[in-house]
């Protein structure tokens, strides 16, 4: 994996990954930038949930278990310098036993490469499953 980040102005960068994909960071007015895009620390919190609801499809698709929809919502707080704690909840609407996706959550949470960095960081996660 490669990315490339090139400064636009004051706080704003754009970052381009090794498949063209372009994202545009930047702070909040209130901290100095223009609020054209996420910042990059907001961007954490939001590859989290991502990578919750990627790695919750693969090892559903493996336990062979269907569902008709996958919400993520992430809530990251951030300490004095950093995210200090994060908490999720995974909102899914399926005919599954809810032991099973539970089953499904806990080798998701185990296996989720971003909160695997999260968790060698000291950030304490926090999860829930709820069913539709």
């Amino acid at each position: 994996m490669k990315s490339k980040t090139v400064w636009v102005d004051n706080f704003k960068s754009t970052i381009t990954d090794d498949r063209g994909h372009e994202y545009i960071v930047d702070l909040p007015e209130r901290a100095g930038g223009e609020d054209a895009g996420t910042s990059a620390l907001e961007m954490c919190a939001m590859t989290f949930g991502g990578c919750i609801s990627t790695i919750f499809a693969m090892v559903a698709k493996k336990m062979r278990l269907t569902f008709s929809k996958l919400e993520v919502d992430v809530d990251a707080i951030k300490g004095q310098d950093t995210i200090t704690e994060c908490t999720y909840k995974v909102t899914i609407e399926s005919e599954e036993d809810f032991e099973k996706l539970e089953k499904c959550l806990e080798v998701t949470e185990k296996t989720c490469p971003v909160g695997v960095l999260y968790r060698k960081a000291g950030v304490e996660i926090k999860g829930e499953l709820v069913k539709m």
